[in-house]
């Protein structure tokens, strides 16, 4: 029998809240759920705090593809405490301090021990399908209080007080480091951005970078560029507002993406840079874009990097003469190219140390009963990032 969390819930369910949710593009709902045990290699993990991304929303709102599955806990970046372990669990005990992943490091697979990879192959990252149960044993931990189950997301679901994550998705946070509650944004957005420019792209010092998007992964971007010593930061958006909020991150110009002369961004980067951009990174998830950064990168050396989610068959189209010709490279990144377990404690010394800024990602904070408020927040444009807070259990 569940029951609400007390003394000595190792092995048994747990009831608690979540916000599920039950039908495309409605409200979450706060309601009572049912969190199995861990099993084996699994652990338990009560949510800190946790914030609203982009992917959310993109699958809150899908209706038309197989992974529009419904009921769900939807969220993926978090922080947390390990509540209870399952069975062969040696990396994390009760009372660690956790980040959960959407991306896996065993650890043991060729990929994980490769330098060259961040894509576990023991367990891949699977965006046709986006996680609806635990990898290793295809089933979910949750039920509601009707005994129906509720898929997961992204490995990770912390929209709900008490979640069950593979360990190779949990990274754990050293005791003697001060937690903030932004220290949950290193779980996706920040981790993505800055490990794009600084890992995948390996931006020069005095290079000239543009970035499209400038929400939270866009602006890690730019922080990612700044510390790597670009000397122009040029920041694409709809929105001119952004820019102002860019300064702080880096961003020295500022391109709007149809501008009233009627250019193309990517007209104006050419025109701007003199050639174009030695780094472009797509953070919008648009193939339109895609094809635009790629337009305005140099040729010869340019170098475009897309981290956006675009919806589920969308295609980029260019010419094979473009690529043959222009000497430029195109190339996809997940989680920024970062290994989760390897270099999120790094990222996290470097915010200790203020050389990464992470606070200033935080716009707004909100209470579990109000994470709607956060949706509509990033939906319209006026927030980074949510910071939604749990409430003492």
């Amino acid at each position: 029998m569940a029951e609400r969390v007390c003394g000595g819930s190792r092995g048994k369910s747990i009831r608690c809240r979540a916000a599920v949710c039950r039908r495309p593009s409605e409200p979450l709902v706060i309601e009572e759920i049912i969190v199995a045990p861990p099993m084996p290699r699994e652990v338990r993990i009560r949510v800190i705090s946790t914030s609203v991304c982009h992917s959310d929303i993109l699958f809150w709102r899908i209706k038309d593809f197989a992974a529009a599955m419904f009921p769900r806990i939807l969220g993926h970046e978090a922080v947390g405490v390990v509540e209870s372990v399952g069975e062969d669990v040696n990396e994390v005990s009760e009372g660690d301090t956790v980040i959960p992943t959407f991306l896996a490091e065993c650890g043991e697979c060729r990929d994980c021990k490769s330098p060259k990879s961040n894509l576990c192959s023991k367990l891949p990252f699977k965006s046709s399908r986006t996680a609806p149960f635990m990898p290793r044993y295809g089933t979910s931990r949750f039920t509601d209080l009707n005994g129906e189950a509720i898929y997961h997301f992204l490995s990770v679901s912390s929209f709900s007080e008490y979640t069950v994550v593979d360990i190779a998705h949990v990274t754990k946070i050293d005791s003697g480091i001060p937690l903030s509650k932004a220290a949950g944004l290193l779980g996706c957005g920040v981790s993505t951005g800055f490990g794009a420019a600084c890992r995948t792209a390996n931006v020069e010092p005095g290079s000239t970078v543009a970035i499209f998007g400038l929400g939270s992964v866009g602006l890690a971007v730019a922080e990612g560029a700044r510390l790597c010593g670009a000397t122009r930061i040029i920041g694409v958006d709809v929105n001119e507002d952004k820019f102002e909020v860019g300064k702080k991150f880096g961003l020295t110009d500022f391109a709007k993406a149809a501008n009233s002369e009627n250019k193309s961004a990517s007209e104006s980067i050419i025109e701007m840079t003199d050639g174009g951009a030695d780094y472009c990174f797509e953070c919008v998830g648009m193939a339109s874009l895609v094809q635009e950064a790629y337009a305005c990168c140099r040729k010869g050396w340019g170098k475009t990097i897309v981290l956006g989610v675009d919806k589920p068959g969308s295609q980029v189209i260019i010419s094979s003469s473009d690529i043959l010709t222009t000497g430029k490279s195109l190339t996809g990144v997940i989680f920024g190219g970062l290994k989760p377990k390897s270099d999120i404690p790094i990222l996290l010394n470097r915010y200790i140390n203020k050389e990464l800024q992470l606070d200033e990602f935080v716009t707004h904070e909100v209470t579990f009963e109000d994470i709607n408020k956060a949706f509509d927040l990033l939906i319209e444009g006026k927030s980074l990032r949510c910071v939604i807070c749990m409430n003492d259990q």
